[in-house]
């Protein structure tokens, strides 16, 4: 009976269970009433999924009246559909139209990217996290056309450029303007990626003249990520890999190096040279033997690691929203005795005071540090430092009495790398704080006031160790104090605060239902001061490395204590925005903005700001209504406007006296002197007027969408640093010239595939800009130096009226001096005699014998001389742009992301010095100048033969001209094509199924794998034609002199939501 009674009880059971589960069944139709095949129908939390079939029909389980359907399709709006007791569900699918509806971040507001009227692109969450960085600068980096970014270097804080459309300016900073959740930064480089929600690049003057002074070089708006309404959501992201050195250069063998040592010493004269340190030559094949020193590997090859992790919590109820997160970031580098981290926190609050009143808060935290060697000197007067030099002009084995030790020695300029890198030692902390409140009151159905405030502080405390090896030591402190470790400890504090007013007003169907009105006027003060205080200790004991310099400074001697606050930065603005749309087909929009600066006198100090665009939605016209089956959306749009600029030092107006300039007086920097900078109290505003024409088109419903912009800007009264010579100061800030630029941008957004379980998305972007120096008033042009060579190298880059900016100054190479060219060698006095009629060069070169560098006569009076020179580079690209391939197959996803650059110069400086032993004689060389390659004196027998037929018939088969020189000569030969392509990221992820995940109690899981510079496909024969180190000026790009070398990384992660 007991047992009869259990399975009854059991059965009952069964039943009930099965009473619960019943299946659903359903069609889902397109906007024309026409069946959907492929459409993903689940039950939302649980893991019951299916598919439509080619009728649009499907039949799903679920296991209580009350659960919801989620249905899904790329290109449509995704759809949820509660069961309330049904057992038939019918659903009409919505066309997303390719984000048409998507709200863009524009100045001061927000509008959907249909109604837009300017040059914008946007880049969202999914595009930025994709690649495993942490810059979300790195993460655009080709996506946007027109925007283009380049990472100068390889260093885990490397500085990227930023330019939008090129730049006006010719020697100030041409970087965009970067807004955060409002608030204006120096830069985004501190915010991680996995904190943005999006990134709006704003283009045209229509869309920048909103920011009046500052949005001339374009804006890039970054919106972090806020709370929304709903069960607390918890995601967690991390990913941990390693990192290589991406590429090496042959450098001589052992016995290549050893060959030319004696060669060098013979010719020179100097053959004691050579045996002091290598014996007899009778011995050098010995050398053949000797296993060489990788100094690149050692001092770059290690492997490097790297750890990112960020944490967000997320939620709210119908009054409050709040989202919270933290990321770490932490680098092993490349590079010996070197390492980065980061840490971020985001916050941000939403809350409903009462009906009408909303408060928003946000706030933001940044602590950046970098530790160890090889900091670049970027900002001294001369070259990088000589990390990268070091290692690769070091000898390449140990040589008794040369590199045993690490005293400097000025005959052969040659320092241990390691030491190197040891003597340019730095500790580095940057901490940024920026708090954000607002508040917002709908006064009206139809009007909107908003004030916000704003407060950023700046945090920068660096202390920089020189030792004997280092440019600074050796050139910039009084001479008692020179080739003595030196200590300058930098504080620098910045604190900015904000303040906007905003009044918005809404028609919509005040006027008709046809016509739309939105007008919003504004108010902003800016106010910024920065404090530096700056500490220099020298005449440290030689003995000294970093460590002991910061713990014992007492041992050094006090230099300067240079303690300054830069005067005020304030910025008082006036600014309105009117929108009109008349039946979403004809749209016009005009913004005024007017500034008053503090950097200008009362005379100059306002500057306005007027723009004015439409857009014409020709797919509504009647007679394209016929194309709705294909074209979903076509939209002409035309701008003009313009936007100021007003980057420059504040304090121009009156003479200053500063105490932070390097005039040494009894071993002492003055205390008190005037700045090297002539005041100038008629300065005003740098203004650019932009004109801009573009198409945005949308076919077959999301499938194929793009954009194609034409765009003229032109810059005019630019602030530029005169040069004074003769007068005492360096320069003179003045408004003279004008600049240009012009170009076509194009992107192309497709899905090739929609399938339930396959999709595959193509997108591309290019963009052609041309630059132009329109004028530059009384100047007859403006010549600049990169300095890598000192003062062994001047004037190798020029601006001049009708060229572009960034154009490179030099000689023209005509090979090299054959024996052809003298009519003999006279053995008394030790020289060549040249014939006539063949070009003299040694006043350039230094030494002319077969075998030396050539140069081309231009202006055909024989001898080489600097009217000589001419433009032999451009370090501007024809194109730029990128493409990417991102597929989903079942749970797998895959991506790859391209960038190139195309038609760009490279002034491959290291090339110069790296095949030139000039007045150092021990220095190693590049492959490029090895045995069989380069021209030589040396017989096989040791020694020099100076016959005219026997060193014809020794050199018929070289190509390369002899590295004996006296001096660095830049040539077109050090000018090299920098065009590559580079797959920059690829990636491959899984997403674990509902079956899986719900039993976790998780949202989602996913994990993947990717790489970062997998491939780099160029002719550039350097370590990476992505590379600019004189970043001094606007005017010196595309120099490679001693960069830290760029490295190649693996990283797995892992996502999960819950």
């Amino acid at each position: 009976m007991r047992i009869f009674k259990a399975l009854m009880l059991m059965l009952f059971f069964v039943h009930g269970v099965f009473a619960q589960e019943r299946s659903i069944t359903g069609t889902v139709y397109d906007e024309d009433r026409k069946p959907m095949p492929g459409v993903t129908v689940k039950v939302k939390g649980a893991s019951q999924q299916t598919s439509t079939d080619e009728n649009g029909y499907y039949t799903i389980p679920v296991s209580t009246g009350s659960d919801v359907l989620v249905f899904t399709s790329i290109g449509y709006v995704v759809q949820e559909q509660a069961l309330q007791g049904k057992n038939s569900v019918m659903v009409t699918m919505q066309v997303d139209a390719a984000g048409l509806d998507e709200v863009v971040v524009i100045g001061y507001g927000a509008v959907k990217r249909k109604d837009l009227t300017g040059a914008v692109a946007s880049v969202d969450a999914k595009t930025i996290t994709a690649a495993p960085v942490s810059s979300a600068l790195e993460a655009i980096q080709g996506r946007v056309a027109g925007l283009n970014i380049n990472t100068t270097e390889g260093s885990p804080d490397a500085e990227l450029t930023v330019r939008v459309r090129g730049g006006g300016s010719i020697t100030q900073d041409n970087s965009p303007l970067y807004i955060v959740d409002g608030f204006p930064v120096s830069s985004i480089a501190d915010i991680a990626p996995q904190d943005i929600e999006s990134i709006d690049i704003l283009k045209d003057a229509s869309s920048t003249a909103i920011y009046g002074a500052r949005g001339a070089n374009g804006v890039i708006l970054v919106t972090t990520k806020g709370g929304k309404s709903g069960k607390t959501a918890i995601s967690f992201n991390v990913f941990t890999g390693s990192r290589n050195l991406a590429n090496k250069l042959d450098v001589l063998s052992p016995l290549d190096y050893v060959t030319w040592q004696y060669e060098h010493s013979l010719l020179a004269n100097k053959p004691e040279n050579y045996t002091q340190y290598f014996g007899n030559y009778q011995d050098i094949d010995l050398y053949a033997d000797v296993e060489p020193n990788d100094w690149q590997e050692i001092i770059f090859g290690r492997t490097g690691n790297t750890y990112n992790q960020n944490l967000n919590l997320s939620g709210g109820g119908e009054k409050t929203r709040f989202s919270v997160s933290h990321s770490f970031v932490k680098d092993r580098a490349i590079m010996q005795m070197s390492d980065f981290q980061r840490h971020n926190a985001n916050f941000k609050l939403n809350h409903k005071l009462y009906d009408g009143l909303t408060l928003d808060i946000g706030a933001r935290y940044s602590d950046t540090q970098v530790n160890g060697g090889g900091m670049n000197e970027q900002n001294e007067v001369s070259s990088a430092d000589s990390r990268l030099k070091y290692a690769m002009l070091y000898p390449p084995f140990p040589v008794a009495g040369l590199t045993t030790t690490t005293e400097t020695d000025d005959d052969f300029n040659l320092y241990s790398p390691i030491v190197a890198i040891s003597d340019n030692d730095q500790y580095y902390r940057r901490k940024t704080v920026n708090l954000n409140a607002a508040l917002s009151y709908q006064v009206l159905p139809n009007l909107r006031l908003r004030s916000e405030f704003g407060y950023d502080n700046y945090r920068n405390d660096q202390d920089r160790f020189y030792g004997a090896t280092t440019y600074y030591v050796r050139n910039v402190p009084a001479g008692d104090h020179q080739g003595k470790p030196g200590l300058i400890l930098t504080n620098t504090n910045r604190n900015g605060w904000r303040n906007t007013n905003t009044a918005t007003y809404t028609l919509d169907g005040m006027m008709g239902e046809d016509h739309k009105l939105n007008v919003m006027v504004g108010q902003e003060y800016l106010f910024t001061e920065n404090q530096v205080l700056t500490n220099a200790i020298h005449n440290f004991p030689e003995s000294f490395l970093f460590d002991d310099a910061r713990k014992l400074t007492t041992q050094g001697i006090p230099s300067s204590v240079n303690n300054y606050f830069d005067p005020d930065d304030k910025l008082l603005s006036f600014f309105g925005r009117a929108n009109y749309d008349f039946k979403g087909k004809y749209l016009l929009s005009a913004t005024f903005r007017a500034d008053g600066s503090s950097k200008f006198s009362p005379e100059n100090r306002w500057g306005y700001f007027p723009s004015v665009s439409g857009a014409w939605r020709l797919s509504d016209e009647e007679f394209l209504l016929d194309a709705k089956n294909w074209l979903t959306d076509l939209k002409l749009r035309a701008s003009y406007g313009s936007a100021g600029n007003n980057r420059i030092p504040s304090g121009l107006l009156v003479q200053e006296l500063v105490n932070s300039t390097t005039h040494w007086v009894n071993g002492y920097s003055n205390y008190w002197a005037a700045s090297k900078i002539m005041a100038n109290p008629d300065l005003k505003w740098e203004t650019t007027v932009t004109r801009n024409i573009g198409l945005d088109f949308t076919l077959w419903n999301g499938r194929l969408s793009g954009t194609i912009d034409a765009y003229l800007n032109k810059t005019k009264d630019l602030l530029i640093k005169f040069p004074t010579s003769g007068t005492g100061y360096d320069y003179q800030f003045r408004n003279l010239g004008d600049t240009e630029n012009r170009g076509i941008e194009l992107s192309l957004n497709g899905a090739v595939v929609r399938k339930t379980n396959f999709d595959l998305s193509l997108n591309a972007n290019i963009a052609f800009n041309r630059n132009k120096v329109l004028s530059l008033g009384s100047l007859e042009n403006y010549i600049e130096s990169s300095g890598w060579a000192s003062s062994a190298i001047n004037s190798d880059y020029i601006a001049i009226e009708g060229q572009a900016i960034g154009r490179m100054y030099g000689y023209k190479s005509d090979g090299r001096y054959e024996v052809s060219d003298f009519k003999g060698y006279d053995a008394e006095a030790n020289q060549w005699i040249l014939k006539e009629g063949v070009v003299n060069a040694k006043d350039e070169i230094g030494l002319i014998r077969p075998g030396s560098m050539k140069l081309r006569d231009l202006d055909g009076d024989g001898i080489i001389t600097e009217a000589d020179r001419e433009f032999i580079g451009n370090a501007n690209p024809l194109h730029t742009g990128g493409f990417s391939i991102t597929s989903r197959i079942y749970n797998f996803d895959l991506a790859a992301y391209f960038t190139w650059s195309y038609g760009n110069d490279i002034y491959n400086a290291n090339k110069i010095e790296y095949t030139s032993t000039s007045q150092y004689n021990s220095r190693n060389m590049i492959g490029e100048v090895a045995s069989g390659s380069r021209w030589t004196n040396l017989r096989p027998d040791g020694t020099i033969s100076n016959d005219p037929a026997e060193l014809e018939a020794m050199n018929a088969n070289t190509t390369m001209w002899s590295p004996y020189t006296r001096s660095f000569t830049f040539t077109d030969w050090a000018v090299e094509d920098g065009s590559f392509l580079r797959l920059s990221t690829a990636t491959i992820g899984y997403t674990f199924p509902e079956s899986i995940t719900s039993k976790l109690k998780m949202q989602n899981l996913r994990i993947y794998a990717s790489g970062y510079n997998l491939f780099l496909l160029t002719d550039y024969s350097g370590f990476d034609p992505e590379v600019s180190t004189r970043r001094k000026t606007q005017l010196t790009p595309g120099v490679d002199y001693s960069a830290y070398p760029k490295s190649r990384s693996f990283v797995f992660g892992l996502n999960v939501n819950f």
